[in-house]
């Protein structure tokens, strides 16, 4: 008993402990913002690779995810509400939830492991020790650019995810339902609301930048070879989905 209750104290001061690191990670980033665009490049480059390059997986993600809230809200409103509503209850329903979050969940499998298999790998080939030798920072170098680039671009991927999924429900609800685009799309305009967009993007960019920040952090800390490389592949992903799944609940609340 003893000894299982000193387990779990070691692991609650292991977690202050790496909680702590990864905020002293982020003020170190946050520190180098000023110069971002002396760090343009790097920049560009990471907004590419996070965005433009995960925007077919996104759109395939958005498309489906809108199907399926079509199928189900139909289901759900059959027998008690006008399927004139279609188009309302599905868009509320990606705009606030399904947008950001799925979209979130595909950053953090391809994102966020990315980072941090590549910035493990450095690591443990002794490639940051020589950034270290160079007298670069290698939060400057590596983290910040992959950070803000995980703050802005994930936004952006919600957006056409939103736009792609109401797309994806219409087209379910116009093949299945035979419903007329202009009482689809007239029924998402009358219940469009300011705040539900922002809602989602408030946590798109909550989420962007918890999967950058976890990334880095984990690739920072590998250790063990190319054993160590896929464990830290594994962590990333896992952190990142938990804490996207978290922070989801701790807007939803604030927010509403």
């Amino acid at each position: 008993m003893i000894e299982q209750i000193s387990g779990f104290g070691s692991r609650a001061i292991r977690f202050i402990q790496q909680t702590g690191e990864v905020f002293i990670m982020l003020g170190k980033t946050v520190n180098y913002f000023g110069q971002l665009w002396k760090n343009r490049s790097l920049v560009f480059y990471q907004m590419y690779e996070i965005g433009v390059k995960s925007l077919p997986l996104v759109i395939f993600v958005g498309i489906f995810a809108g199907a399926v809230a079509s199928v189900q809200t139909a289901y759900q409103l059959q027998g008690f509400i006008s399927f004139n509503y279609l188009g309302a209850a599905t868009s509320v329903a990606i705009f606030i939830e399904l947008g950001p979050v799925l979209t979130a969940l595909v950053a953090a499998g391809r994102i966020g492991a990315s980072i941090a298999a590549e910035i493990g790998t450095m690591k443990v080939t002794e490639q940051i020790d020589a950034l270290e030798s160079l007298a670069i920072d290698p939060i400057r170098y590596l983290a910040l650019p992959r950070i803000f680039s995980g703050f802005v671009m994930i936004p952006v991927l919600t957006i056409i995810a939103d736009l792609v999924g109401i797309l994806g429900a219409y087209f379910v609800a116009y093949m299945n339902l035979d419903l007329p685009p202009e009482i689809f799309f007239g029924s998402v305009k009358d219940f469009f609301t300011i705040m539900n967009v922002m809602s989602g993007l408030i946590k798109a960019f909550v989420f962007g930048g918890t999967t950058a920040i976890i990334g880095c952090y984990v690739g920072f800390n590998t250790s063990g070879g190319a054993e160590g490389v896929g464990q830290s592949t594994i962590r990333a992903f896992v952190l990142s989905s938990a804490l996207i799944l978290l922070n989801d609940y701790l807007i939803s609340v604030i927010l509403f």
